[in-house]
């Protein structure tokens, strides 16, 4: 019987940092052993699988663009069938592998994975949209198994309260995870893999897969 990856979601409003998420974790996840591949989805291009192909830290045909051509929604959660058959291409392509990441097209807070696709989802946003974004209590930001506010460090910059949205936000996820990242320092990104390899792929977030 052939081995099923794990497949994680990663969704969020444009320009959140998705892509660069991925290309920050991707190799903390590499190191310690598991095998990962991506299915990137934009609406007329496939831009963020070029982008992470370019990056060089996996092999080309394991990172598969897919062209929704339609709102970014349909392809996650109402009929998620070109996400669903890019997967088992790279599952037969692949056969050891333990994570599938796929990422959304650019979104906004309504956003969500339908678990016919995925097994767990994260939902990415930065500082830079507001500093009001937990109280819009948008789908995408409190049903997510995790939520990343990310480019934390821009917070001054742009106007933005972090230390109210590090107050505000656990209101509104209801005690599930929040990791606050910034992709440049790595900051928070070994709370995002820590949770891939505990919550995702039930394994001890210490160990190396041998």
């Amino acid at each position: 019987m052939q081995k099923s990856a794990a497949r994680l979601g990663v969704g969020g409003p444009v320009g959140s940092g998705k892509t660069a998420l991925l290309e920050s974790i991707i190799p903390m996840l590499m190191e310690k052993g598991i095998e990962v591949a991506v299915v990137a989805n934009d609406l007329l291009t496939t831009e963020d699988a070029e982008r992470l192909k370019r990056g060089g830290f996996l092999h080309p045909e394991r990172i598969v663009g897919v062209e929704t051509g339609s709102c970014p929604h349909t392809a996650i959660r109402e009929d998620p069938s070109m996400n669903l058959l890019a997967i088992k291409d790279l599952e037969l392509l692949y056969p050891e592998l333990d994570l599938i990441f796929v990422e959304s097209g650019g979104d906004n807070l309504a956003s969500s994975f339908s678990y016919d696709l995925v097994d767990s989802y994260i939902f990415v946003i930065d500082v830079g949209a507001g500093d009001d974004i937990p109280r819009k209590k948008g789908p995408g930001f409190v049903q997510a198994d995790l939520v990343v506010i990310n480019k934390i460090d821009i917070a001054p910059y742009v106007g933005a309260d972090l230390e109210l949205i590090r107050k505000e936000a656990p209101l509104y996820r209801r005690g599930k995870p929040i990791a606050y990242t910034n992709c440049k320092t790595k900051e928070g990104l070994n709370e995002v893999v820590n949770f891939i390899m505990e919550t995702v792929l039930f394994r001890s977030a210490t160990a190396k897969v041998s």
